[in-house]
């Protein structure tokens, strides 16, 4: 097998790749890394020095593939499956590397400082920053709900590489700041994502670590008891 991606089950950049793989049946094995464990982190740091994951080796083409994006376009390049998470068409293109970004950037980025607060010693919490961030949500929240009046998908009729970034930002996200109630658009997109196989499947995988969650009170119990995934 040429393809190894090296993740954490419960990290959310991860299951975006996991889910663009899985869309596309693509062969490939994971192995979970440790940062907390020298030895793990001494061998991840050696692959991609700056640390973060997910990250993937292909041992055929002796390439060190970093960085979301990257790697969900390079499995498209060069192990191609039935649904391309970036289309062919210039614009439509555009437009998934637009709300990619935007998943990443004003729901993923917040949602990891709000969760990240809690894991900060005694005395060291950022309430500033933690309110900002729920500002953030709140702004994100009603420009998806926007941009999906019509839409099935991020950015009309096809799951895109958007997709993969919306569901676990938007899972995780919706945890810590759930979606006003009068973001329709959005729930019902959300509702879209986790009947999607593909997000099922990654999730169903990460259900065993949501006990590291450190918001993991808050999760519904259709989250924590994995019936939302069945």
């Amino acid at each position: 097998m040429s393809l190894t991606l090296y993740l954490h089950p419960l990290a959310a950049f991860c299951h975006k790749v996991l889910i663009a793989l899985y869309e596309n049946h693509v062969d490939f094995r994971s192995e979970t890394v440790d940062l907390m464990d020298p030895g793990s982190a001494a061998s991840h740091l050696a692959r991609w020095p700056v640390g973060k994951i997910p990250v993937l080796h292909d041992a055929a083409r002796n390439r060190v593939v970093p960085e979301t994006s990257i790697i969900i376009e390079y499995v498209q390049q060069h192990y191609p499956g039935p649904l391309p998470m970036l289309p062919k068409e210039q614009d439509a293109r555009l437009d998934a590397r637009l709300w990619e970004r935007f998943f990443d950037l004003y729901v993923s980025e917040p949602m990891q400082k709000i969760v990240t607060d809690r894991l900060r010693p005694e005395g060291g919490n950022d309430p500033i920053g933690v309110s900002q961030a729920r500002k953030t949500l709140d702004t994100a929240y009603a420009v998806i709900d926007g941009q999906l009046a019509g839409k099935e998908w991020a950015i009309g009729g096809d799951f895109t590489i958007a997709d993969s970034a919306a569901a676990p930002c938007l899972f995780f996200s919706s945890i810590v700041h759930p979606f006003a109630a009068d973001h329709g658009n959005l729930s019902a997109y959300f509702d879209r994502l986790l009947a999607r196989p593909a997000v099922k499947r990654t999730l169903e995988e990460a259900r065993p670590f949501f006990s590291m969650f450190p918001y993991r009170e808050a999760m519904p119990e259709r989250f924590a008891s994995g019936a939302a995934f069945v």
